[in-house]
């Protein structure tokens, strides 16, 4: 049974996977900025991005939660098989953890690092339908010259949720709708956009 559920992951795994491992960095070091991965197969209902992020970061090193909205048989049979990782049960004991818009809600339980071992905190990679429809953020801070606008369609309180953990501690997050993805540091300092100002 599980072998009809499994898929072919991406054409040359290792140049694909070294590929979408630099866009990742580049996403993180210059949050804000939107990168396209190669087509590649998509996965359920998994995006082609969200799938390539998985297939790049996730080994049997790295517990990952999965959103109840994406936990699907095949989803945990071609993530055992192309990535070893294991299934964590409750949030705390993830490394990554695989969200829909709707787990924005309540980020609670995931783990944000300590003042001390900051690098310990989860890894969000959130699906959206889009990176562009919703309202308008200014974001700052290390890797944007100035500030750099987004419009992600993620809810208004999100933003607050996101400063109640102080830095260094906190979640680091890549957003993927289709084949695109862009991250979001911990480090970033998101405020909502002036009209006029980027």
């Amino acid at each position: 049974m599980r072998d009809s559920l499994l898929l072919p992951a991406m054409p040359d795994p290792v140049t694909a996977m070294q590929k979408v491992f630099r866009l990742a960095l580049a996403a993180m070091s210059e949050p804000g900025t939107v990168h396209a991965v190669n087509p590649m197969p998509q996965l359920d209902s998994l995006a082609s991005a969200t799938y390539a992020l998985c297939l790049t970061l996730l080994d049997a090193d790295t517990p990952v939660w999965l959103a109840p909205p994406l936990d699907t048989p095949a989803l945990r049979a071609n993530l055992a098989f192309h990535c070893a990782c294991p299934i964590a049960r409750a949030r705390e004991d993830a490394a990554f953890a695989l969200l829909t818009v709707d787990e924005l809600d309540d980020l609670s339980g995931f783990n944000t690092g300590t003042d001390r071992d900051p690098d310990r905190s989860c890894t969000l990679l959130v699906q959206l339908d889009s990176l562009e429809e919703g309202v308008a953020t200014s974001w700052r801070g290390p890797g944007i010259l100035d500030s750099r606008a987004m419009q992600l369609p993620v809810p208004a309180d999100f933003w607050l949720r996101r400063k109640q953990h102080a830095f260094p501690k906190g979640l680091d997050v890549f957003f993927t709708a289709g084949s695109q993805l862009a991250g979001l540091p911990r480090s970033t300092r998101v405020q909502p956009a002036v009209q006029g100002v980027n």
